[in-house]
């Protein structure tokens, strides 16, 4: 989070002394939400405050050697996976403390008939979020805002759902694509430390590619609202979510 060094997802949904210090870290609420099976947390950045935090709790933590994309962590998870007995997994991100856990449920049960089931909402406005391209109930890609702002201003209305960045997807298929998704790294191009330097990352989104490819059916739920998918990427975001907190859950901020 700019202008924030630590992990913002132990930021406070109940704040106390100052903006960053209270209680509730964002990191408990996603944990808490989470249907009652083995996890795991993927870590890097502030790993040691992580751990700390969510100590006593049952995860294991894995460790994602460099960031390389949100492909890259599931790929420092793919071991982990492997050696898990159940048949499905849920991927989720650590600074989203709202999805319900019927709503996680959801996207599970529907991979009864789907292969993987992506988390989609529909927001006023679709600011920069990815996109679901789809045809009927099936999920053909994501599309990425910087591609599809460059569309015509009548195939961008065309899109009225948005990815939350969450999915559920059978255990086998996973391991199977994730293989695939190691030998297609994208390259591109940030600024770290001032400079701009060329990495390679993976992308969870390409598995809907990839599945599509091999005929393989992907869906979708649709969360209850946008704010049940809402991230917390900044701190007028964090403000906001702790208004939601205090709505929902009745919390006295001054306590």
């Amino acid at each position: 989070m700019k202008g924030f060094d630590g992990n913002k997802t132990l930021l406070p949904l109940v704040s106390a002394k100052s903006n960053y210090d209270g209680r509730c870290p964002i990191l408990i609420e996603v944990i808490g939400n989470l249907p009652s099976q083995e996890t795991a947390i993927v870590i890097n950045h502030k790993k040691e405050d992580v751990i700390k935090t969510t100590r006593g709790i049952d995860i294991t933590y894995i460790e994602q050697p460099e960031l390389n994309g949100t492909g890259g962590a599931l790929l420092a998870a793919r071991p982990f996976i492997a050696e898990q007995g159940c048949e499905q997994v849920i991927i989720t991100m650590g600074d989203v403390p709202f999805v319900k856990k019927t709503t996680y449920v959801s996207l599970v049960n529907n991979l009864k008939e789907k292969r993987l089931v992506v988390l989609g909402f529909r927001p006023e406005i679709k600011k920069q979020y990815g996109v679901l391209e789809v045809e009927g109930d099936i999920v053909k890609r994501i599309i990425e805002w910087k591609y599809w702002e460059r569309y015509s201003k009548k195939r961008q209305k065309s899109f009225q759902i948005c990815n939350s960045g969450i999915y559920a997807i059978r255990k086998d298929d996973l391991l199977h694509f994730l293989l695939v998704l190691a030998s297609r790294p994208h390259k591109v191009r940030k600024e770290i430390d001032g400079k701009m330097k060329e990495l390679e990352e993976f992308f969870i989104t390409d598995l809907i590619e990839y599945m599509n490819s091999d005929g393989l059916p992907v869906g979708y739920v649709i969360a209850e609202d946008e704010e049940e998918v809402m991230g917390i990427d900044d701190f007028p975001a964090l403000v906001r979510a702790r208004e939601i907190y205090r709505n929902k859950f009745s919390v006295d901020i001054h306590n």
